[in-house]
């Protein structure tokens, strides 16, 4: 009877275990069985359960290798079924151990040797654990960064693609398991052996370089302990440049000052080692100078015109002709050489004004603009007291 009784407490006390269960719990058991379309697995201090048909695992191969006394996980999909057994799910519950596995990736910054399955304009497919993630070209390491001198979307896709099947390091940096989001990172890998380089650096430091590649906004060099720069197609001289390549090349020697260091990101310059020509445009240049310039560019708001090797002029729409236009190409053409007159200066903005139009005004602009100040002041000098008074006694007479 006593046998009995303890029986019933121990029923009692398994119903109580499995009403503490709930759907979606991941629980760990052991397998008791396995058929052709379940698996039977005993879950300790429960009761036992069942997985069966499409709750199986996704993976053949996996199913297959799945033996009597593995210790497995499943994933509770009903409590109490018909048969009185706990309803599982080995599919789910892997699924659960993946991006939980993911996410201490993640936390941990544990690096990953993953293999590159494909690849699209934004970057590199790849598969962690089962499931797919993406590698982001911004992502990439400096050396396999593609850089494509004319940023053609085509061409970055080629470079892209042959690195299909490759062994590629990385670090999980995003894991979003309800959006099946997964993000890797190359360049996170050696970020703080790249930090530690990098915080040795100062701004204003000169450094001397190799330039690496040639894209359409500006030049990459490498320098130092295995570090590399940007410079940007602004800072590669004083003179406006529509395409890099023009003045530098792939394989060049370089020095460069540092300008910038933005976490990662290196800003170089090559121009601010350079003196700036427009120091001394206000000594080769003044206003009302007539002067022969190149169009280099037309735009729907005027010209820039190249004065010599460094100094170029904005020839403004309203200053090319008294006649109303709409686009500067109605007056002007690439490549010609032109006369124009200078209008205005502004060495520290860089700018410098042309007028084809004050070319027909040239007396009122020729004049010097002091003059007028030195008319004025004369004549507010006061005469002398001694020829007020003989004016004055003239006038009684």
């Amino acid at each position: 009877m006593a046998d009995s009784i303890q029986s019933m407490s121990e029923l009692v006390q398994d119903e109580k275990a499995l009403r503490i269960l709930h759907e979606g719990d991941v629980i760990h058991g052991r397998i008791l069985s396995v058929g052709k379309n379940e698996v039977y697995v005993d879950v300790e201090g429960v009761g036992v359960g069942v997985v069966r048909g499409r709750e199986l695992y996704d993976d053949e191969q996996v199913l297959s290798s799945l033996k009597v006394a593995d210790e497995v996980y499943a994933s509770v999909v009903e409590i109490d079924n018909r048969e009185g057994n706990i309803e599982l799910s080995f599919r789910k519950a892997g699924q659960e151990r993946v991006w939980q596995s993911l996410m201490e990736k993640l936390e941990s910054k544990e690096t990953v040797t993953t293999k590159i399955l494909e690849a699209n304009k934004g970057g590199l497919m790849v598969k962690i654990n089962s499931v797919v993630g993406f590698l982001p070209v911004s992502q990439l390491s400096p050396a396999h960064y593609p850089r494509v001198e004319d940023g053609d979307k085509n061409k970055i896709l080629s470079v892209l693609r042959g690195y299909i099947g490759q062994d590629f390091d990385v670090r999980i940096i995003t894991v979003e398991q309800e959006g099946e989001k997964l993000i890797v990172s190359e360049r996170a890998v050696t970020e703080d052996e790249l930090m530690q380089k990098i915080s040795k650096l100062s701004i204003g430091d000169v450094v001397e370089g190799v330039v690496t590649g040639v894209v359409n906004f500006g030049a990459f060099v490498k320098f130092g302990d295995d570090l590399e720069g940007l410079v940007h197609i602004s800072e590669l001289a004083w003179q406006r440049i529509e395409d890099p390549k023009t003045i530098i090349q792939v394989g060049n020697k370089v020095k460069a000052q540092i300008i910038a260091i933005d976490n990662d990101r290196i800003s170089l310059s090559l121009k601010r080692l350079q003196k700036d020509p427009w120091e001394d445009a206000v000594k080769k240049y003044r206003i009302g100078q007539v002067v022969q310039g190149k169009v280099l560019k037309l735009a729907s708001f005027g010209a820039f015109v190249e004065l010599d090797q460094d100094i170029q002029g904005l020839a403004h729409i309203g200053e090319l002709t008294d006649k109303k236009v709409q686009d500067a190409s109605e007056v002007l053409k690439e490549g010609e050489t032109c006369e124009f007159k200078i209008i205005s200066i502004e060495p520290a903005e860089h700018r410098l004004g042309l007028s084809i139009k004050a070319l027909k005004n040239a007396e009122p602009l020729a004049a010097a603009p002091e003059q007028p100040k030195e008319e004025t002041a004369e004549a507010k000098i006061e005469p002398p007291k001694e020829e007020i008074k003989e004016k004055t006694e003239e006038t009684k007479v």
